[in-house]
């Protein structure tokens, strides 16, 4: 209190000077008289000093621009601080003010040397007429302004007789020394209120600091996040280093009892030491049979090497996003949807992209776990086609990675508001195109296929795709492929039963489509519900066979191959065995092959674009939702990684038509293609068969691919009676893997 009171005087004496400076007069009144009656010491009001009085900050800053020809700026001080009612009333202002005009508007024809800048003088000449068709039109019937109405149809004022006063250095003189006058009479000579700079400096100070420890804790995070990369890096290679040692005191325990190490056994060690140095490719193509070869490799790996880090993208305020995705206008919420699904599609594939994704899965961006009546997933019904469209855009981006499958599938509802949107929309509304590419992804996973397959969406493509006219090339190709992803679950099979002569004409028609692109998709359909008698059955009715030969004479090599496999589907006796555990039955974990690819069709034909000033992309995200420390490392979910059958058959697995043509479709001759292969059978983990048509496999028979040269190792089902080749799944291996493969199972089979 004591501190108060020492300073008391000079408080109250801001807060005086503050309500002079800003014209409280009554409250001034009111004030003074209050302090009075309480005994408040209350200092008189500083006067201001004749020199102040001469050179005001303002008054300085008119004149500048005068002398500079500045008219923006001029004008812009003049309606500041020269009061409207002056301005309006009082006859010297306007007349003043009307010789301003024409000063600027000849500034240029006056103080250029050489002939004048073409486009600003008729700015200059255009800003005079308007002002001359507006406020100064009331001077309009005075004869001593009236000459100058003519002034911008005037060629060349400068010789024209009534105009060549203008143009004489006495007169801008004149009108220099009268506008100084008037600003000294009418310009009030008062000082910034301290209270004011107080609160100015000590404002911008605050907000300098802030800036400067915001950039410091993001730059923080960033050598926080690098930091924690290396080290997981550094566990990950010293459990492979470990495994790797344990196996090398094996091998030399091996030694002491006569027993050799083999070139291939050196060779596959070495493949898991240098495994992030160099390709497996390069790895395989190294002589491990000549002396000290594995001790250079090592020496090699071990020298630094320059990486150079992906930077993460800055955090984000989730919060702030999803109140302004839910209760913002509808072009705000187009900007940020937006600028969220390029930063997943444009981030670099890896640990930046995983960054992205896990901070929007973890900060629940689309509310999926929310049970909110006014969540973000509701723009999918939003009344604004741009909205509607950009949140069909961003929910196909998060389909496009498993892990947004994962998260996406776990809200109840969002599968039911997609296929609502699906048979709402236009055909040729990008929003239709992307509700469907999401749908096609999410028909990779088992739980919503069976939704799918439960809500009729059979039916509903089917019927879509008798007409493929209206549809792009984008729309088809996931039309189809998620028909055939569908038609792969037996539940899929029996529902094409129910209108098997519609399917099969739908399939035969798209047989002979221009798009090539769709011709695995349709073969995979017809291949799989052609396991079903009554669809052979009206498939023969409907001379299914002759139509297939006819595309096998036109057809390429690897189309003929596929359709082989078809008509010999469609002339089996099998019948169909009841006793079978159907697929859909299996309460297995859902796994899903690890399918993550961005297409470049999700940011095709954008339709909204930033008008001038606006913000957008990334630029809106760091300017206006800039957060702290909302990434949360996570280790990447450990997916299926899939399985390459041969490209002879046709497709027996769920794929989406991007993941296909980018990885499934090898070419027999491809070398590296061997390598991603034996690089897939390695990764799965031990005791884990590949699942095929929904079932558990087991190995049974050794076959040889008609279109290589290297052996594979297939695996069935024996007991679900899957005697084609159709319902095998190989992984290939070379000839000298391969002998030792087929003596283990002969030791097997002995057993």
């Amino acid at each position: 209190m004591g501190d108060i009171l020492a300073c008391e005087a000079e408080l109250l004496g801001l807060v005086r000077e503050y309500l002079d400076f800003a014209e409280f007069e009554e409250t001034v009144k009111v004030f003074t008289k209050e302090c009075k009656i309480k005994g408040k010491p209350l200092p008189k009001p500083a006067g201001v000093s004749s020199r102040d009085s001469k050179a005001l900050p303002v008054q300085k800053d008119l004149l500048t621009a005068f002398e500079n020809g500045e008219q923006k700026v001029f004008f812009q001080l003049w309606e500041e601080h020269i009061s409207s009612s002056v301005r309006d009333n009082e006859p010297v202002a306007q007349k003043l003010e009307f010789y301003l005009h024409i000063h600027f508007a000849t500034y240029l024809l006056k103080h250029s040397m050489g002939k004048p800048d073409k486009a600003e003088l008729e700015e200059r000449i255009s800003h005079f007429k308007t002002y001359l068709e507006t406020k100064g039109a009331a001077l309009s019937q005075t004869t001593e302004f009236l000459p100058f109405y003519a002034l911008p149809f005037v060629p060349n004022p400068m010789v024209h007789p009534s105009f060549k006063e203008l143009f004489q250095d006495s007169w801008t003189l004149d009108l220099r020394t009268r506008l100084e006058k008037f600003l000294s009479l009418t310009v009030k000579a008062r000082q910034t209120p301290r209270l004011l700079t107080l609160f100015k400096e000590n404002g911008q100070c605050n907000k300098e600091m802030l800036q400067h420890l915001h950039q410091q804790l993001v730059e923080s995070e960033h050598r926080t996040m690098t930091y924690l990369k290396r080290f997981n890096k550094m566990q990950v290679d010293y459990h492979n280093l470990i495994g790797v040692t344990a196996e090398l005191v094996d091998s030399l325990e091996a030694t002491v009892s006569g027993k050799m190490i083999t070139p291939e056994y050196l060779q596959s060690v070495c493949v898991r030491l240098f495994s992030n140095q160099m390709r497996q490719s390069v790895a395989h193509s190294i002589d491990f049979t000549r002396p000290g070869t594995a001790s250079t490799m090592l020496r090699a790996s071990l020298a630094p090497v320059k990486m150079q880090d992906v930077p993460l993208l800055p955090s984000l305020d989730y919060e702030k996003l999803k109140k302004d995705l839910i209760t913002g206008n509808d072009r705000l919420k187009a900007f940020l949807l937006q600028a969220l699904r390029w930063r997943l599609t444009t981030s670099y594939p890896g640990e930046q992209r995983d960054t992205v994704l896990q901070a929007y899965i973890s900060n629940d961006l689309l509310d999926c776990h929310s049970s909110c009546q006014r969540s973000v997933l509701k723009l999918l019904h939003s009344k604004s086609e741009v909205v509607r469209q950009y949140m069909a855009r961003l929910i196909n981006a998060f389909a496009s990675l498993a892990e947004g499958r994962v998260y996406l599938s776990q809200n109840p509802t969002l599968l039911r508001m997609l296929e609502e949107r699906l048979k709402a929309e236009d055909k040729d509304s990008l929003t239709w195109e992307n509700v469907l590419g999401a749908l096609q992804k999410f028909s990779l996973r088992r739980a919503l296929q069976s939704a799918m397959i439960k809500d009729g969406l059979i039916f509903w493509l089917v019927d879509v795709l008798t007409d493929t006219d209206c549809l792009s090339d984008y729309t088809l190709e996931y039309s189809v492929a998620l028909l055939m992803n569908l038609c792969l679950r037996s539940a899929g099979k029996k529902m094409c039963a129910r209108i098997a002569n519609h399917v099969l004409k739908v399939l035969s028609d798209l047989l002979g489509h221009e798009n090539h692109e769709i011709q695995p998709y349709v073969n995979g359909a017809l291949y799989s519900i052609l396991t079903i008698p009554s669809v052979r059955e009206e498939a023969r009715a409907m001379g299914m066979e002759e139509i297939l030969h006819c595309f096998i004479k036109e057809g390429n090599a690897e189309m003929i191959r596929q359709i082989e496999f078809i008509i010999k589907q469609l002339n089996s006796e099998e019948p169909l065995n009841d006793s079978i555990v159907s697929d859909d039955e299996e309460e297995e974990e859902d796994e899903e092959e690890d399918h993550d690819i961005m297409e470049a069709d999700l940011d095709k034909d954008e339709v909204l674009q930033p008008q001038l000033g606006e913000l957008a992309g990334e630029k809106l995200l760091t300017t206006e939702y800039l957060g702290i420390m909302t990434h949360t490392p996570k280790t990447k979910k450990k997916l299926f990684p899939g399985v390459h059958q041969s490209i002879d058959e046709p497709l027996q697995r769920p794929v989406t038509p991007g993941y296909h043509r980018t990885v499934y479709l090898m070419p027999d001759n491809d070398t590296s293609s061997c390598h991603d292969r034996d690089e897939k059978l390695q990764s799965l983990p031990s005791g884990h068969l590949p699942i095929c048509g929904g079932s558990r496999s087991s190995i049974s028979d050794l076959c040889i691919s008609p279109s290589s040269l290297e052996l594979a190792l297939c695996f069935a089902d024996p007991g679900a009676g899957c005697k084609t080749l159709g319902h095998t799944v190989g992984f290939w291996l070379k000839p000298n893997e391969w002998l030792q493969k087929r003596v283990s199972l002969s030791l097997h089979q002995q057993t």
